[in-house]
């Protein structure tokens, strides 16, 4: 397997593909960014995000930035024209924007990024969602979520992938009390379970490079917790 992995990357890479990835400041973006520079599969990685970041480390220095006023998106659309793959990690939470504020990023901000993505020529959509997601939902989070999944289906991407991770195990570095404690709690669990209540934010990328790799068949794919540590373990196996 770990040779078909090798094989699959390899000829991933002489596709010359480039990719744009959506929140790559936050948890799961970085660790994306840091996965797909390491692989080197993408001949162009763009970031776009509300602010330029900055990087220690040399392999991403040819990295490209757009910095983008996520309120005037139409004004931006160039940032978006000329990509292969598309990766949306982008997010916030209720108790840091507000929920209007929330709605506002976790909805339209993504759906209206998805758009100006289709428009320019972005042919595989990959979505950070949550385990949950629900557009008939009476919780606010995760209706949010589903709506903003079957928004975006409708745009009609040659290929659309919707991630559905639990809790995800990472050590953030804002502070977020609540979810400190469950990590706490669930860490421990998740060596008995570890596909009930969370995943590491690393198995999810994985998962997520993987699925790039493999190129599947189907037009639209939503993938659970499970299908996530199950992707994600494979290929975590081929790096030992």
């Amino acid at each position: 397997m770990a040779e078909d992995m090798k094989t699959l990357e390899e000829n991933f890479r002489q596709k010359n593909k480039s990719c744009f990835i959506l929140g790559a400041s936050g948890e799961t973006g970085k660790v994306l960014l840091k996965e797909i520079v390491t692989k080197q599969i993408f001949s162009k990685i763009t970031l776009i995000g509300r602010r330029k970041l900055t990087f220690e480390d040399k392999g991403s220095e040819n990295l490209v930035q757009e910095v983008v006023d996520f309120e005037k998106l139409d004004d931006y659309a160039a940032a978006f024209q000329g990509h292969d793959v598309g990766f949306c990690c982008l997010g916030t939470t209720k108790a840091k924007a507000g929920t209007e504020g929330f709605v506002r990023v976790d909805h339209d901000y993504v759906l209206k990024s998805a758009e100006l993505a289709k428009a320019g020529g972005c042919s595989h959509f990959t979505l950070e969602s949550s385990k949950g997601a629900d557009k008939n939902s009476g919780f606010l989070y995760l209706k949010v979520k589903g709506q903003v999944e079957a928004d975006i289906e409708e745009l009609g991407f040659d290929r659309y992938s919707v991630f559905r991770p639990a809790v995800l195990l990472v050590d953030r570095q804002e502070s977020r009390p609540a979810e400190w404690l469950a990590r706490k709690f669930l860490a421990p669990l998740s060596l008995v379970f570890p596909t009930a209540l969370s995943i590491p934010v690393t198995t999810v990328v994985r998962a997520m490079v993987v699925n790039v790799l493999m190129e599947g068949e189907k037009k639209v794919e939503i993938l659970e917790n499970k299908d996530i540590f199950n992707l994600g373990k494979l290929a975590e196996k081929t790096e030992k």
